[in-house]
């Protein structure tokens, strides 16, 4: 990929500049960061997070972020101008929405639960079932999804033209010659989810170094988690606690919805769905690909099972034999995913 030009910015390395705009964080990089208001965010990549992986034919920009940001949250992009997509990710749910399925326009149910926005800059391919191979591609897919936003594209596209603090932001986004319309929404809007970024959680100061970040049955929990024992850390691996690829982990003997499989048409992949991050987890309930699992209790309970039996079931798939003092570390542990400072975050908060 060519190297993109754009500024990063580390938290453990940021200075803090006063500006007449406010306070800006910068890295100590010799990019130049860009005048930051209100409006504009920046953006902030956690110090052991590799650089954000902007596409070629969508660059960063501090305008296009802004623009992103505002079309994230507009309800008029939606057939009944309900929804947005700020109805479905919210932040205070770690950008998911709290129900077992998702609900688009008129109310109307999908077929899977809502998965977080957060650090999907950093992969390939998005969906459970692995069927949009860009960011841009699966927004795409929910604005015009019957069972999401419903929006016909040439009125979205009307509705930005005839808005003329719209009109603005699209020009220093793109350019003056740029067009007007509903493609470039999407990849404003890919910009900025790419800004929202998690990785502060208590977990990442004791990695960085700070030993009074867990407390005991945290460290415990930890170390069953990347322990050879359970190897939680195979499926749930790196930084955003997640492999990016797709297991049957058994949650039926027998899948309706078919996964991966869609995708590829292999049999093999039935039932296999796409490894969440676990970053904040202890937010975003209820669980697994259809929300069938209220709790985190639930789904260590199933996992220390084995899962349930079927012919594509992943090997790594075994009865954990743990204890129940064992079962309240793991869950005490992955509860110290949670990054508070997302949840307060102004540069993604609602306009």
């Amino acid at each position: 990929m060519k190297k993109m030009r754009f500024p990063l910015f580390h938290r453990a390395s940021a200075l803090f500049i006063a500006c007449t705009a406010g306070v800006l964080l910068a890295s100590c990089s010799d990019t130049t960061a860009p005048n930051n208001t209100e409006d504009q965010p920046v953006l902030v990549v956690p110090e052991q997070f590799p650089a954000v992986p902007f596409p070629d034919d969508n660059p960063f920009s501090a305008a296009k972020t802004a623009l992103g940001k505002k079309l994230y949250y507009d309800t008029r992009l939606s057939q009944d101008g309900t929804v947005s997509c700020g109805t479905c990710h919210r932040q205070e749910l770690a950008f998911t929405d709290g129900l077992p399925i998702a609900r688009g326009v008129n109310n109307e149910p999908g077929s899977r639960n809502t998965p977080t926005i957060v650090n999907t800059a950093y992969l390939h391919i998005l969906a459970f079932d692995g069927l949009a191979s860009s960011l841009e591609a699966q927004l795409m897919r929910a604005v015009v999804s019957p069972v999401e936003m419903r929006a016909d594209t040439m009125i979205v596209q009307q509705y930005l033209q005839n808005d003329a603090g719209y009109r603005a932001m699209f020009a220093s986004a793109f350019g003056t010659d740029a067009p007007v319309n509903t493609s470039n929404a999407v990849r404003a809007i890919a910009t900025f989810v790419r800004t929202v970024l998690s990785g502060g959680s208590r977990y990442d100061r004791f990695k960085l170094g700070d030993n009074s970040a867990l407390n005991e049955p945290e460290k415990r929990g930890r170390t069953l988690f990347f322990s050879n024992r359970l190897r939680c850390s195979l499926c749930h691996a790196s930084y955003n606690f997640s492999d990016g690829i797709f297991h049957n982990t058994g949650v039926y003997m027998h899948y309706i919805d078919k996964g991966r499989y869609y995708a590829t048409k292999d049999e093999n992949d039935v039932g296999k769905f796409k490894t969440p991050t676990l970053r904040n987890i202890a937010l975003t309930a209820p669980y697994m690909h259809d929300g069938s699992m209220n709790t985190l209790e639930e789904v260590v309970e199933h996992y220390n099972e084995g899962g349930h039996p079927n012919l594509q079931r992943d090997t790594l798939m075994r009865p954990l034999d743990l204890t129940a003092q064992e079962a309240a570390d793991l869950i005490s542990f992955m509860k110290a995913l949670t990054d508070d400072n997302l949840l307060q975050d102004s540069r993604f908060k609602k306009p």
